[in-house]
């Protein structure tokens, strides 16, 4: 059955309950590209759009294109700044936005510190007057994507102010919520705490979806059991895998069952992908960019030390198309169980 987020004009319908995390300097549009392929139902998002950024003519990039893209695709802003999130809003709905998340979650210090990301978490009053006036400014269904709260506590009262910061959300006006179940203080050290996301889904009623850790089909099965969410948002786990979204909806759900390349197939795919990530950035940034995609998908087939340094090395993108090959084939891939 669909999940149904309802703005204030516009409702919007998701096929697939498994989502794709928006992931700075990652979920590029090559990236969602790529995704697509095997997750055609999937709401994938954009990196995360600096709102005051973009108001200033900066990080276009990130939302341009979106109306020529198949499928949901969701633009997630970060900001500050009411206004100028509204603004941002307003660009994206343009642009082709299928919804409007806002970042209340980012752990980064030079973001959080600025009052952005996570930062909202200190300062609620703030957190839900940008809800409301994003809300206002479009009609599309609003959403947000946060941690349970600021410092670590895993009591009674932590789990508490963890509901109540996102009562107070889903009061301004979100329509759905995605909960890393970490607080930023934790980052990404421990364990996601499904059973905390449980209080929360339990206590509001719009959809919640789960997210941390979920990096393969067990993983996905226990946070849906622990947490009761509506569905999971997937991050890190697809780096290296683009095709772990549709093997979740397909174990979890029933959604068509992913062919995952292997040997001279999977080669192919990562090729076809750092050719498209050097004709989008250009060989300066695109080296930069296709790096940490090489190593990622060199984790995936465990590539031998040499031949992963020999590519991650590489000093131009002919070198790092003649070890491809030798790199990526004779090794197997890896599912992610």
């Amino acid at each position: 059955m669909p999940l149904k987020i309802q703005g204030r004009l516009l409702e919007r319908q998701l096929r697939c309950r498994v989502l794709q995390s928006p992931l700075a300097g990652v979920s590029d549009r090559i990236f969602r590209q790529l995704v697509r392929r095997w997750a055609p139902d999937a709401l994938l998002f954009t990196e995360m759009v600096n709102a005051t950024s973009l108001e200033l003519g900066h990080g276009r990039l990130k939302m341009d294109g979106l109306q020529d893209e198949t499928g949901p695709i969701g633009v997630q802003l970060f900001d500050h700044h009411p206004d100028a999130m509204a603004d941002a809003a307003r660009r994206a709905a343009d642009a082709g936005a299928f919804l409007i998340d806002i970042n209340m979650g980012c752990p980064v210090r030079k973001i959080a510190r600025k009052g952005g990301g996570s930062g909202l978490i200190r300062d609620p009053d703030l957190a839900c007057r940008i809800v409301e006036t994003v809300v206002a400014a479009v009609g599309l269904p609003v959403t947000v994507k946060t941690r349970l709260g600021w410092c670590s506590d895993h009591n009674a009262v932590g789990v508490e102010t963890a509901v109540n910061w996102c009562q107070r959300l889903e009061q301004a006006g979100a329509r759905m919520l995605t909960l890393h179940g970490r607080t930023r203080e934790q980052r990404f050290s421990g364990s996601a705490d499904w059973n905390a996301i449980a209080a929360v889904k339990a206590a509001l009623s719009i959809p919640v979806i789960a997210n941390g850790d979920i990096i393969s089909t067990d993983a996905a099965r226990q946070a849906l059991a622990q947490s009761g969410s509506d569905g999971v948002m997937i991050g890190r786990g697809a780096q290296g895998k683009p095709w772990l979204l549709a093997q979740v909806a397909h174990d979890l759900f029933g959604a068509p069952a992913p062919v995952i390349p292997q040997g001279a197939e999977f080669a192919r795919m990562v090729a076809d992908h750092y050719e498209a990530i050097m004709r989008f950035y250009g060989e300066v940034i695109g080296l930069r960019v296709a790096r940490k995609h090489l190593g990622w998908y060199m984790d995936t087939c465990a590539t031998p030390r040499d031949l992963r340094r020999a590519i991650l090395t590489a000093p131009d993108p002919k070198t790092v198309h003649l070890l491809i090959n030798d790199a990526m084939v004779a090794h197997p891939v890896m599912e992610a169980a």
